[in-house]
């Protein structure tokens, strides 16, 4: 499926998940024909995400609603702002409001925490990758929202990428035979597929230099001047990755040794949800 596909996959699990066989709350006190204004409203300071999620979740619902953005996404967003409003049958706004309130509040934590990483970064070279680390069936607007705060994304899933990690090389007995297998995989089955391989000391680097056929090496959990030491070993030959106990106040440290890239899955998993509210007005029938 591509972007889109999975996104309206998400909503109709996520709106039949909170339905059921009914809202009852709003059959039971709200006439049929009620049409309502919904005005979204802000109550923290933040990086905003999610404002044409929003939309996607009421047109999913309506698809003749009136939706008039005040904010995109990416937006410095402060407490009494006012993000969209939106105009649709009241039945609609309801049933729709807490996955949209849901979806925003957690994606603009995570654009929130992203941009505090990424703004450690500006003026050097490397780039903040997230992680696999999301919560189930909610990747795709979680990683949607790191790039909204500026970060990039790695793979999306075990499928797009090759990555031989600690468990793979233990099992293959070595790295030499983690990379080799793989590497004859790839030409057998999915030609053009990136391989990428965590080393875990100076020894493994040198290990993966004498092999070869990676694209990418991960330096997993490496002091900054081990990363140096790593860097003039791997000479610009492959793409490099830094990776674990990386945070907001050591992302520099290991920025200024020349990495191409930072990985963190902090900045998903340890991401705040931020304070939004929905405020529903019915404006006629």
């Amino acid at each position: 499926m591509d972007h889109n596909e999975q996104l309206l996959f998400l909503i109709k699990n996520a709106l039949a998940e909170d339905i059921g066989d009914g809202d009852h709350s709003t059959l039971s006190s709200v006439d049929a024909g009620a049409v309502g204004k919904a005005v979204l409203k802000i109550k923290e300071d933040g990086i905003l995400a999610g404002v044409s999620v929003a939309e996607k979740i009421f047109r999913y619902m309506q698809p003749d609603i009136l939706f008039t953005a005040f904010k995109k996404d990416g937006d410095e967003m402060h407490p009494g702002d006012t993000a969209f409003e939106v105009k649709a049958s009241v039945y609609t706004i309801l049933q729709c409001e807490r996955l949209v309130l849901n979806c925003m509040q957690r994606m603009s934590g995570i654009a929130t925490l992203t941009r505090q990483y990424t703004q450690k970064l500006q003026g050097y070279k490397t780039r903040l990758l997230d992680t696999r680390k999301t919560t189930p069936n909610f990747r795709l607007l979680e990683k949607d929202a790191v790039k909204i705060g500026g970060g990039m994304n790695h793979r999306f899933g075990l499928y797009d990428m090759i990555m031989l990690k600690d468990n793979h090389i233990d099992y293959n007995g070595g790295i030499e035979n983690a990379i080799e297998r793989a590497y004859a995989y790839v030409q057998q089955h999915k030609p053009g597929l990136m391989i990428e391989v965590e080393t875990r000391n100076i020894d493994d680097v040198k290990r993966v230099m004498l092999t070869g056929k990676v694209n990418r090496i991960m330096l997993d959990n490496f002091t900054p001047e081990q990363i140096r030491e790593a860097l003039q070993i791997i000479d610009g030959k492959y793409e490099t990755e830094a990776s674990g106990g990386i945070n907001v106040s050591n992302i520099e440290a290991y920025a200024a040794t020349g990495v191409d890239y930072i990985s963190s899955g902090a900045i998903i998993h340890q991401a705040r949800s931020l304070d939004l509210s929905l405020k529903a007005i019915i404006t006629g029938n």
